[in-house]
């Protein structure tokens, strides 16, 4: 089974890029430095930031749908960041290297299977829930912190 993880669309984030401060607390985003890797991942690029790179914190609604899953978090993008990230059949670095959390939802967004994994066992994890039928998406979330990390679509 083919799988297509992507990095999220830059275009709601650029209006952010380049603002001050103050600028950027009226819509609640704060610039914060990395100052470690990992330890800032940009949900764009779905790559680690490198130290001393600018990052937008951000409020986030990964899962609109009228649901009770419906859900926001908090989530780094990349200040300037402007091609997503796709990997077809392959795992993100970004997503190896972490413990998360996976959750599958079915096409009116009504979660239908959830495990916690370590990175390196995430892809047989989406190709047993995959196997369902009613499982439509994944969402994967960074387990030690909540934040939604990236979404998995069957491919092909």
């Amino acid at each position: 089974m083919s799988y297509a993880i992507a990095g999220l669309d830059p275009a709601p984030f650029k209006r952010f890029y380049g603002l001050s401060e103050a600028a950027l607390a009226t819509g609640q985003v704060v610039r914060m430095t990395a100052d470690s890797r990992p330890g800032f991942p940009c949900r764009v690029t779905l790559e680690d930031a490198e130290p001393g790179e600018a990052l937008l914190l951000l409020n986030y609604e990964h899962l609109p749908d009228a649901s009770p899953y419906r859900s926001r978090h908090a989530i780094f993008v990349r200040e300037g960041a402007e091609t997503p990230a796709l990997y077809i059949d392959e795992i993100p670095e970004q997503l190896a290297t972490r413990l998360l959390s996976v959750r599958a939802f079915d096409r009116y967004a009504m979660m239908t299977n959830a495990d916690v994994v370590e990175g390196n066992g995430l892809e047989p994890l989406i190709e047993t829930m995959f196997t369902d039928p009613a499982a439509a998406f994944l969402h994967v979330h960074n387990a030690k912190r909540g934040c939604f990390a990236a979404r998995v679509d069957r491919f092909g």
